[in-house]
C-alpha cells in the first residue's frame, strides 16, 4: 500500500488552544505549521519545507492540476468569489490569470465586457462580409442600379475593418498574461 507519511501528536494544550488558534490566523498559517514552527525552534532545527505553501507533489508536471488551500480574510474570499464571477471565471482560473498578470483581471476590467465588445464588432463585420459578397454577386450580373446603394458602404469600408482591428488586438491584449516587468502593454501598429 502507497501511503504518505505524516508524523502525527497529539497535544493536551491545557488552555492555551484559543491563543494558539488567534495567533495562527493573524499570521495567516495553519495551527499545525505554527506548532512546527515552534517545535523546530525550540529544539533549534530548521523546517526543510513547509507543507501548506503549496508543494507540488513529485509526479505534478506543469500543466498538471493541483489542488492548493489558502488561507484569506472572509473579506478577501469575498472578494475573490466576487471578482471569479464578474469576469465569468472559476476562482482558480481567475487567481491564476491574477498570478499571470492577465491586464483585464489585474488592472479591474471587465472581461466579459470586452468579450461582448468583441463579439459586437465580429457580428458588424460579418454582415460587412455579407454586403460585399452582395455587391460583388449584383456587379458580375452588371446590375449596376441596385449595386449603387454599396457605394456609402464602400467609402467607410476600410474605416471599419481598421476600428474593428483594433478593438480586436486591444481586447486580446487585455485578455492575455503581461509579463511582470512590463509597466504596460504595447499599443498595436496601424
Amino acid at each position: 500500500m502507497n501511503t504518505p507519511t505524516h508524523d502525527f501528536v497529539t497535544v493536551e494544550m491545557r488552555g492555551l488552544k484559543a491563543a494558539l488558534v488567534a495567533r495562527a490566523q493573524t499570521q495567516r498559517v495553519s495551527v499545525s505549521e505554527l506548532v512546527r514552527s515552534a517545535v523546530a525552534r525550540d529544539l533549534g532545527l530548521s523546517v526543510a519545507s513547509d507543507p501548506d505553501c503549496g508543494e507540488l507533489p513529485p509526479k505534478a508536471g506543469r500543466t498538471a492540476s493541483v489542488k492548493l488551500s489558502i488561507r484569506m480574510t472572509a473579506d478577501e474570499a469575498s472578494q475573490l468569489v466576487a471578482g471569479a464571477r464578474a469576469a465569468g471565471l472559476s476562482r482558480g482560473a481567475y487567481l491564476a490569470g491574477l498570478l499571470a498578470n492577465v491586464p483585464v483581471l489585474s488592472d479591474g476590467g471587465g472581461r466579459a465586457e470586452h468579450i461582448a465588445a468583441l463579439r459586437v464588432s465580429s457580428a458588424e463585420l460579418a454582415t460587412l462580409s455579407r454586403n460585399i459578397h452582395r455587391l460583388t454577386v449584383l456587379l458580375r450580373q452588371a446590375n449596376v442600379e441596385p449595386a449603387r446603394s454599396y457605394r456609402e458602404m464602400l467609402d467607410t469600408l476600410a474605416g471599419d475593418v481598421r476600428c474593428h482591428l483594433e478593438l480586436a488586438a486591444r481586447a486580446l491584449a487585455e485578455l492575455q498574461p503581461r509579463s511582470r516587468g512590463a509597466g504596460s502593454t504595447a499599443s498595436p501598429t496601424k
